[in-house]
């Protein structure tokens, strides 16, 4: 919000101080120099010319068996319902031996997974020079040496990044999840291109089929907008059908939101809220279906499981490498280990099973 409308915080009596989005890591010590007096009314970073990665760094998270790692900030691409890129800025990635040292840190702390992420993930190294160049495959399989790291697990991802060699590489990883949120935003080619999104349908269901070739046991999950300005019933039964042709095993529905500034917001075809709640209700009521269907085929088969925590007495919780959520029984201590844990039922959105020790 800072970054989207530092101007009018400005003319905010009640503001006191104005951090910026890249400001994060100077937090303490600008609240610091503010309660001691010191004129300080803002420490803003104006992010549109900015190719500066903010340094944090990670050495404990609040979980004990899985670290979210932030490897890429900003984002170019300009979809016409989104502030992000006025917001974040463009796009700025973090250097790879900067990563691995916070990645080797975490795997001497007992860390077993790492998710990888970002504002526009597929877009890491594209703001590098040609002499230290990088992409997320490379940074990926980077990762992948780091003794003592088991699984790494990606954030959302753009269809376009999805090539016949990059699903290939990420299969000859054991280390890689088989767990994609591969974005869609619709299944709807008229509102893609309306959405400045850079892919249609068919690239997207290219995307698909490829991780699917090369990862047999791969979850699919997405997110779809409903209701975006001008979405006719036609264009929303079209991403229906095309949500339930990919067969998803997660969708994130999400009502369309205007967001001040951005093209979308000043289309004069916006929907009635009434037609986005129907239609995330609709939507949902797939995502769910898909989602009991998937959980579904996992029973009676064994899954590598990392418990993460105990939730009762001799039943753990934790994760199956394509996300799904597993209670497992066992008399000893599960915590951060990977089991191998036979699935005895689905019920709501977890599996059940026990656990091998």
């Amino acid at each position: 919000y800072v970054q989207a409308a530092a101007d009018k915080l400005r003319e905010d009596a009640a503001v006191d101080l104005i951090i910026g989005n890249n400001r994060k890591a100077d937090l303490v010590p600008l609240l610091d120099a503010w309660f001691a007096g010191k004129e300080i009314r803002e420490s803003i970073t104006d992010l549109a010319g900015s190719n500066e990665y903010e340094k944090l760094h990670i050495n404990k998270q609040a979980e004990h068996s899985r670290a979210f790692i932030k490897v890429q900030d900003g984002c170019n691409q300009f979809c016409t319902y989104c502030i992000i890129p006025y917001a974040r800025g463009r796009v700025r990635s973090r250097e790879k031996e900067n990563i691995l040292k916070e990645v080797h840190k975490l795997a001497e702390a007992g860390y077993k997974e790492v998710v990888l992420t970002g504002i526009h993930l597929s877009s890491y190294g594209v703001d590098f020079p040609e002499d230290k160049k990088e992409t997320l495959l490379s940074l990926i399989q980077a990762v992948n040496e780091v003794e003592g790291i088991k699984r790494i697990r990606l954030g959302s991802l753009e269809p376009g990044i999805v090539t016949e060699e990059f699903a290939k590489e990420l299969a000859a990883m054991p280390k890689v999840c088989p767990h994609f949120h591969l974005s869609l935003q619709s299944g709807c080619d008229k509102t893609l291109k309306e959405m400045n999104r850079k892919y249609d349908t068919e690239k997207y269901r290219q995307a698909a089929a490829t991780l699917r070739k090369y990862l047999p046991k791969v979850a699919l999950t997405t997110d779809i907008i409903v209701g975006f300005p001008g979405e006719t019933e036609e264009d929303f039964r079209e991403s229906y059908a095309f949500a339930e042709e990919i067969g998803f095993a997660k969708i994130h529905v999400f009502p369309y939101s205007p967001k001040r500034g951005t093209p979308a917001a000043a289309r004069k075809d916006q929907l009635l809220n009434a037609v986005k709640v129907e239609r995330s209700h609709t939507l949902i009521q797939l995502s769910d279906k898909m989602a009991a269907e998937f959980l579904a085929d996992a029973v009676g088969t064994d899954a590598e499981v990392l418990y993460e925590r105990a939730v009762g007495d001799g039943i753990y919780e934790g994760h199956t490498t394509n996300y799904m959520k597993v209670h497992g029984r066992s008399e000893v201590d599960l915590t951060n280990r990977i089991c191998k844990t036979h699935i005895t039922r689905a019920e709501g959105e977890m599996l059940f099973g026990d656990a091998e020790v």
